[in-house]
């Protein structure tokens, strides 16, 4: 049913708003600052720790643990959108749903990778394409390949304006990297709020019970 619905929203089409996105993912990091500050921080120093300690194997991070870490910035969202009280541990639930977003990281990389070693342009348009792969899978309840498919069929629809709404997450990033990586600690969480909002207000029709 969830397809055919999503089939439906892709012929009818949408549009969304830059600036209320952004304007909801601020006001959702506010209702969590010190917790999503403090899960942020602690990726980071995860990440450097294996970067420093771990040279060689750094990537085991970035393979295993950096998908189901990231996707809980998703399952708090979507908690705090529900007026749902939440608690650290509420982060770490995407190793919950390890497999599917494990799978989707994977694929998806690999697809994007290949696309930009043979034309560059095919692999620019996966990377923006599955922006929603992991909440397909969360929240749509997708196997790695439906999820990874079903968000690129539904950003294709208005893939231009997804593809400007990247390079604002990745701007913003960048700021927060030249603050000295502090600006991080709010620009990452903002990040994922912002998709997740934007994921939502797309397809609360669609994935509404």
């Amino acid at each position: 049913m969830s397809k055919e619905k999503l089939e439906q929203l892709r012929i009818k089409g949408y549009d969304f708003d830059f600036k209320y996105i952004f304007s909801r993912a601020w006001q959702m990091f506010l209702k969590q600052p010190v917790l999503s500050v403090a899960y942020t921080m602690l990726i980071i120093s995860l990440q450097l720790l294996a970067s420093i300690y771990l040279e060689k194997f750094a990537f085991i991070f970035a393979l295993f643990l950096a998908p189901p870490l990231y996707s809980g910035f998703y399952l708090v969202a979507n908690r705090v959108s529900l007026g749902m009280p939440v608690i650290y541990p509420d982060f770490f639930k995407g190793f919950s749903f390890y497999m599917p977003v494990f799978s989707i990281w994977l694929i998806g990389q690999i697809l994007v990778a290949l696309g930009l070693f043979a034309f560059l342009v095919p692999g620019i348009y996966l990377a923006v394409g599955y922006s929603f792969a992991v909440l397909m899978a969360l929240f749509g309840g997708f196997d790695f390949w439906t999820a990874l498919e079903e968000s690129r069929k539904l950003v294709t629809v208005r893939w231009w304006k997804f593809f400007v709404f990247t390079l604002i997450l990745i701007i913003i990033n960048l700021l927060g990297i030249i603050t000295l990586g502090l600006g991080l600690l709010v620009t990452v969480p903002i990040t994922f709020y912002a998709t997740y909002i934007l994921f939502e207000d797309l397809t609360k029709e669609v994935f509404s019970e």
